[in-house]
């Protein structure tokens, strides 16, 4: 039992350190101008849509 404990706890971190990293990565992006976005394959509509919060912590 207390090895899906850890389990779930290691699973529960990792996946709010992924959403965290993707505010993060989306806030940089959005930094970006339209051109580089679109050359990466990304649009400011997209990344807006998605940001959550302008600061990742």
């Amino acid at each position: 039992m207390s090895n899906s404990f850890f389990r779930n706890a290691f699973d529960r971190i990792a996946a709010a350190r992924e959403k965290q990293a993707r505010r993060y990565v989306g806030s940089v992006l959005l930094s970006l101008d339209d051109e580089t976005l679109k050359s990466l394959g990304h649009s400011r509509e997209e990344l807006s849509r998605n940001a959550r919060s302008p600061y990742p912590f």
